[in-house]
């Protein structure tokens, strides 16, 4: 397949990329910085900005499927007191709704959006500490997930929105990926995610359905 993965220089962007990659797929790598990434076998990067309609519309023909990993990946810390310095706040759902828009111009049905767990359909099974550091620390960009889920709900498209709990960088890849919301741990890592992203491409599973994934 040809799969474009949009925000793929973020942790798990890239982690889709290589798990994609290692499958045999042909991959569209893009975000601002994309031409930053390794080269690969099958691999083509391209910078652009994801709420850039006009660029989404050229760069998604010829694509069987899209993964949206968008996020900010500057300092929580920073973020929370002084806004982002070069990202959009709220580019989760800007960025998907300019995607989507492109997506459907080209004739792309399926689509797999990362979110995070405690978000939407499991917004009542996240933890107090979690639901303490949405409140103080991430706020808004929980705000702007909610808006991006439901972005994707309307969109009309094969829509699954991927859950993921707290993210790590090890290099596990043991993960448990549920349709009823229900986790073994409360960690997962950016690997696994990337795993979990290029089974649900190839296989077409969960179709309209929101997946939560832990380790």
């Amino acid at each position: 397949m040809n799969v474009i993965v949009i925000g793929a220089t973020g942790g798990s962007g890239r982690a889709a990329c290589d798990a994609l990659l290692d499958r045999g797929h042909r991959v569209t790598a893009v975000s601002r910085h994309a031409t930053r990434l390794p080269a690969r076998a099958g691999l083509t990067r391209l910078d652009l900005d994801a709420s850039d309609a006009g660029a989404l519309t050229r760069a998604l023909p010829g694509h069987d499927a899209v993964v949206v990993t968008l996020g900010i990946s500057e300092p929580t810390l920073r973020v929370r007191l002084r806004g982002p310095r070069s990202t959009p706040g709220d580019i989760r759902s800007r960025g998907t709704a300019a995607i989507v828009a492109a997506a459907r111009q080209a004739g792309i049905r399926r689509i797999v959006v990362q979110s995070s767990y405690g978000v939407g359909d499991t917004r009542d099974r996240a933890t107090l500490a979690t639901r303490i550091f949405f409140a103080l620390l991430i706020r808004p960009q929980i705000i702007d997930s909610e808006i991006q889920e439901g972005v994707i709900r309307g969109s009309g498209m094969d829509w699954t929105i991927v859950q993921p709990v707290y993210l790590t960088d090890t290099d596990e890849t043991a993960h448990h990926v549920s349709e009823d919301g229900s986790i073994r741990s409360h960690r997962v890592s950016r690997a696994a995610v990337g795993r979990v992203h290029a089974e649900l491409i190839e296989t077409g599973a969960s179709i309209g359905r929101t997946v939560s994934v832990s380790g």
